[in-house]
């Protein structure tokens, strides 16, 4: 099993989005790093923390684990979706998307601010390439925000 950290902004998907939804298709990744990783690492089960990003407090909101592996995201062929791709075919399709599910909520989130000042997290992805919307987590990083967590 892997971890990794997806970031959203709660104002279009938030993690109470998710807890009432269940289960949903991570889509609209138009990052090349980022399309990668999920296509060619994210698995099924493996753990990912919800960040709610580009918001007044972006912070570690929840977990959510992936259900189903990467396919085509459907978004790319759909030319009245803002993630359309006129260059993208069914048969060679660019981008790429991930089911997850819904596992619990950190009330209240663990704040980046508040983690980046632990040394067990210095090397997080996330306070080295903070743009990047999918990022893998050490398994000593899961550890110990974890053990942060209400």
């Amino acid at each position: 099993m892997a971890y990794w950290l997806f970031k959203s902004e709660p104002d279009e998907y938030s993690i109470d989005d998710l807890a009432a939804d269940g289960t949903t298709r991570w889509d609209g990744i138009r990052n090349y790093q980022a399309r990668n990783l999920l296509r060619d690492k994210v698995a099924m089960g493996d753990e990912v923390f919800f960040y709610h990003s580009s918001c007044a407090q972006p912070a570690i909101a929840g977990i959510a684990r992936v259900v189903r592996e990467a396919y085509p995201d459907p978004s790319q062929f759909d030319p009245d979706s803002p993630g359309f791709d006129n260059k993208s075919t069914p048969d060679k399709p660019r981008w790429f998307c991930v089911d997850v599910r819904f596992v619990r909520t950190f009330t209240p989130p663990l704040v980046g601010k508040w983690l980046r000042q632990f040394p067990e997290l210095a090397d997080m992805v996330l306070f080295h390439q903070g743009r990047l919307s999918i990022q893998p987590v050490r398994p000593s990083e899961w550890r110990f925000i974890l053990n942060l967590a209400p």
